[in-house]
C-alpha cells in the first residue's frame, strides 16, 4: 500500500508540479490539447511506471493511452523529464522506454486476437 501512496506522489507531480519547470512549448501543447484530462488516474499510474520505472501496462491502460494521443503523450513525458525530482534519470532512456511503451500498446490494441 506504502508504494501505492508513492506512486500517486509521483503521478501528481507528473500531472501538475512539473509546470513550472516545464518549457513554454511543451505547456502550450499540453494545455491547447488538454492533455491533462484525457487518462484515467489508474492508467496514469500503469503508463508512468511502465515508462519511468518497471511495469507492464494492460490494454484497458493503452487503449487509454492512445486516446492521449502521441502529441500529449510526448510532451507529458518531456514534462515530467524537466521536473528536478527526475534529474538523475537518463532522457535517452525515459524517451526510449516511452516510445517503446507507445509502440507496445499500438500492437496490443492492434491485435487482432482482441478484435476477434
Amino acid at each position: 500500500m506504502a508504494s501505492l501512496n508513492v506512486y500517486s506522489a509521483l503521478v501528481v507531480l507528473f500531472l501538475t508540479c512539473g509546470a513550472a519547470m516545464a518549457t513554454k512549448e511543451n505547456d502550450q501543447i499540453i494545455k491547447d490539447n488538454n492533455c491533462e484530462t484525457k487518462m484515467g488516474l489508474p492508467s496514469v499510474l500503469e503508463a508512468f511506471t511502465s515508462i519511468f520505472e518497471t511495469g507492464t501496462i494492460s490494454s484497458k491502460c493503452c487503449g487509454e493511452l492512445l486516446g492521449l494521443g502521441k502529441v500529449c503523450h510526448s510532451a507529458l513525458v518531456k514534462r515530467t523529464l524537466e521536473n528536478p525530482l527526475f534529474k538523475d534519470l537518463s532522457p535517452a532512456r525515459i524517451i526510449a522506454k516511452s516510445i517503446q511503451t507507445w509502440n507496445n500498446c499500438l500492437a496490443l490494441i492492434d491485435s487482432p486476437s482482441l478484435s476477434a
